[in-house]
């Protein structure tokens, strides 16, 4: 390359900013060398690689892992990595190939395809209500222990409902908090308190009992899921297969 690459001491080994270029440039050639070979080992339809997918920790464990598992058996030759965070994460920075996000994006630059809307349900596990009642209206929840979700630095402590007109919001309050929406759907489950969690995180818990919806005539809009994708980077076949898989799932 006409160029220092490495950087060697006795102790150590590091890359050049060229060497971290060439690198760069190089895996996604390596990862469709792979995929070619693959290809002809296995017929022209075949998939092959690593697919890198970020997805909300809930929404991860209790939807996404089931798709991913039928296409991987689908595609033995592609592997998947499933990175499950509730909080910011660099898709461009940490070579992510599909992100799935609820509501508004903060970084525009990125390519996205909607899944769907869900709204967010208010809702508690039976014992819970057995011990402490029923809210009847959105300011009740501030006599109620609530469980919280903490995204980044943001407190998700000012719950919304209702639109237009009937909008409103009541600030909750209560002793557990989280980043992480399956502990605090786990929490729910335990009737430690009341939670405001996504349709797709809590339909099957509330079609079998498990958890009963609250202040259904104060719903809040519904929120989007999307899929992000890095802005400039080629879609590789996989990718998109996948992406087709999950867009299907949904």
């Amino acid at each position: 390359m006409g160029t220092v690459l490495l950087n060697r001491t006795t102790r150590s080994l590091s890359l050049t900013e060229a060497g971290q270029t060439l690198l760069d440039g190089l895996e996604p050639l390596l990862e469709e060398a792979d995929s070619l070979a693959a290809q002809i080992k296995l017929g022209s339809d075949a998939l092959a690689g690593t697919i890198r997918v970020s997805a909300p920790s809930d929404l991860g464990r209790t939807r996404v892992s089931n798709i991913i598992n039928a296409f991987v058996a689908q595609n033995p030759a592609v592997s998947v990595e499933l990175l499950l965070s509730d909080g910011y994460v660099d898709i461009v920075g940490d070579g992510i190939d599909i992100a799935l996000r609820f509501g508004a994006l903060p970084d525009g630059t990125l390519r996205t395809r909607k899944l769907g809307t869900a709204p967010r349900i208010v809702c508690a596990a039976p014992a819970y209500i057995a011990r402490r009642g029923t809210p009847s209206s959105p300011d009740d929840l501030q006599d109620h222990q609530c469980l919280l979700m903490r995204f980044g630095k943001m407190l998700d402590r000012q719950w919304h409902f209702g639109e237009g007109d009937t909008a409103t919001s009541v600030m909750v309050y209560g002793p557990l908090i989280s980043n992480d929406g399956h502990l605090v759907r786990q929490w729910c489950l335990d009737g430690l308190g009341i939670a405001l969690k996504s349709q797709y995180d809590v339909a099957d818990d509330i079609k079998a009992g498990r958890l009963i919806p609250l202040l259904e005539g104060f719903a809040a809009p519904g929120t989007d899921l999307q899929m992000l994708f890095p802005p400039s980077r080629a879609q590789p076949a996989r990718t998109k297969a996948l992406a087709d898989t999950l867009a299907e799932g949904f």
